[in-house]
């Protein structure tokens, strides 16, 4: 059994994230402090995601527990494919999972058209959170203790949706004001 801890993976991600940030400002020869607040809000997402869907959520004796991979305990996937069956039924605080999931997401449908040109409009980044909660939900696979769920992928992609409803509109309001303002 390998076990796999959060600040292993924290430390790690934050190595890669600053070696990255590092090379892009040297290679561009300087620093744009709009661009990292923005791109500093989209690795917090990241890590906060990942800290919420990947790791037990309860502490033992003050202390996140790791995530365990078991090959031997992999098989049969602890997975749920038909949708709405568990999202009420299965958890004793269901409203907070789903509230939680969505809510979990609505900063994704914010900070990553803020970050990525290419996710220009509503439905661009709605795909782009759906595409990231079916990965982590592939994830999870790997993981005994976890459950792969099509309903937190629906869940993650609504608040994706209102996320980026937020984002667009915000955008939309600014750019009418300063069409009409023509101090932008």
């Amino acid at each position: 059994m390998i076990e796999i801890y959060f600040e292993i993976v924290f430390l790690l991600i934050t190595i890669i994230w600053l070696s990255l940030m590092l090379y892009r400002t040297v290679k561009n020869r300087h620093f744009n402090t709009i661009n990292e607040i923005k791109l500093l809000s989209l690795y917090i997402c990241l890590i906060v995601i990942a800290r919420i869907t990947l790791f037990p959520y309860h502490l033992i004796d003050g202390h996140m527990q790791p995530l365990l991979f078991d090959k031997d305990r992999i098989v049969p996937f602890n997975k749920n494919l038909v949708p709405f069956v568990r999202m009420v039924h299965s958890y004793k605080s269901w409203k907070l999972n789903i509230i939680g999931n969505i809510l979990m997401f609505i900063p994704v449908g914010i900070v990553w058209p803020l970050c990525f040109k290419k996710l220009d409009n509503i439905w661009k980044t709605v795909l782009a959170a759906a595409g990231y909660s079916f990965c982590i939900e592939l994830i999870q696979l790997m993981f005994f203790e976890r459950c792969t769920d099509i309903d937190d992928l629906f869940l993650n992609t609504i608040g994706g949706l209102i996320g980026a409803v937020i984002y667009f509109g915000i955008k939309d309001v600014i750019r009418k004001k300063c069409s009409k303002d023509s101090k932008c």
